[in-house]
């Protein structure tokens, strides 16, 4: 029987920089097992729709087959379905990172890191569960009908209840990832709950930037997590379910919460893979296995996710995504073929970048983006897979939902 892979570097794609000869980092780095893809079809993919936010929200719903025009009604719906928390009618969730901000005054600090330093584990636990339990954190938030879930990272929901429900359309918030570097004072919240929002941001710095933790963190050398950053506002969501779309069986493997909401909305399996993060040292042999385990166990139709190389652009780290993009084809796609040749024979991989994001700006960008559809019945020729390339087959695709169609044509 026919299997079916999805492989998504997230953020793969850029434009030509200085710092590599004017090369995008595709085309920097040598890649032979995404180039094996590349012999297959190779075009430019629309994956976010024109007018619509460019992110890896509205770009993997686009290439699952769903119009974020339609269907999309905040990012933090997505990672609280990734999490497990399933929204009701009414309420509204957000997204809450654990920053780190850089000074000693929450007026004139600046965004160091939209993670926390990269802060994981017992350390993110810690630090969250003893801010929710702060007497005056826990006084703002019940004033507004907050509950914050704690994850094991520098990710996590909150859930404003349905008796204070907020106008979602007047929320202003900026996504911390895309203002790194820079003075957190212009980039507050604004609009319905901006004041309130911002009181417990003030609140989280001051109550959090000598916690223990933080001192053992700068101990340490590292970022002190020192301060929660809310956005990306949403409403419950619903998806048409992935059977009914292709009427596949899937799974979509992935570290981060953004992607397993997706699939849970639709019905897709996530596995959990120890020791998978959205760092550059990912379990990338785990995330195979997880894949191979999937196919073996029934399912048509596998994603896997590897969110490196977008964290390392949005750090400003040319070699960083560089590196990423070389682990992504020697420890994810290279061992993939493998075994799928082995096992199976006969399967169809589709490789791309779900959107660029730009070292330049160290932000998402809308452009289209390079994808590759392999089929082992038919290789064809390698050739480099990048962005020069593929726009010069000219083969273009106008919408993501277009991409899963030609995988399963």
């Amino acid at each position: 029987m026919m299997k079916y892979v999805l492989v998504i570097g997230d953020g793969i794609a850029d434009e030509p920089l200085d710092a590599l000869g004017g090369r995008t980092p595709l085309e920097a780095v040598d890649c032979p097992h995404m180039d094996a893809l590349a012999g297959g079809r190779l075009g430019l993919c629309q994956t976010v729709p024109h007018g619509v936010t460019a992110g890896s929200d509205t770009a993997i719903l686009s290439i699952f087959g769903y119009d974020p025009r339609t269907c999309y009604t905040g990012r933090s719906a997505l990672e609280a379905a990734g999490m497990g928390v399933m929204l009701s009618p009414g309420e509204t969730s957000l997204r809450v990172n654990l920053c780190a901000l850089e000074g000693d005054d929450f007026d004139t600090a600046c965004i160091l890191s939209h993670s926390g330093g990269g802060i994981e584990g017992e350390e993110a636990v810690t630090l969250m569960e003893d801010l929710c339990a702060d007497p005056r954190f826990a006084a703002l938030a019940a004033a507004i009908g907050l509950t914050i879930h704690v994850t094991p990272t520098f990710r996590h929901t909150g859930v404003i209840d349905a008796a204070h429900e907020p106008d979602r359309a007047a929320m202003r918030f900026t996504e911390p990832h895309n203002v790194l570097g820079s003075a957190v004072a212009p980039h507050l919240p604004q609009g319905e709950l901006g004041a309130e929002m911002t009181a417990l941001m003030r609140a989280s710095f001051e109550i959090l930037r000598d916690h223990p933790v933080n001192r053992a963190r700068r101990a340490q050398g590292k970022p002190a997590a020192n301060c929660i950053w809310p956005w990306g506002p949403g409403a419950a969501m619903r998806l048409t379910s992935f059977d009914a779309l292709y009427h596949k069986k899937g799974s979509a493997v992935s570290a981060v919460p953004l992607v397993w909401g997706i699939a849970n909305l639709c019905g897709v399996d996530t596995p959990r893979v120890p020791g998978a993060t959205a760092e550059l040292d990912t379990n990338y042999e785990g995330k195979v296995d997880a894949v191979m385990r999937a196919l073996s166990q029934g399912a048509d139709f596998c994603c896997v996710h590897v969110e490196a190389p977008d964290e390392c652009a949005h750090a400003g780290d040319v070699e960083g995504k560089c590196e990423a993009i070389r682990r992504l084809d020697a420890r994810v796609v290279g061992p993939l073929l493998a075994r799928l040749d082995r096992l199976y024979g006969e399967y169809r991989v589709l490789l791309l970048s779900d959107h660029p994001t730009l070292l330049r700006t160290r932000g998402h960008d809308g452009a289209a983006v390079p994808f590759a559809l392999y089929d082992s019945r038919t290789p064809g020729r390698p050739r480099k897979f990048d962005e020069a390339h593929a726009r010069a087959t000219g083969d273009f695709l106008a919408e993501g939902p277009m991409l899963l169609r030609a995988l399963f044509a």
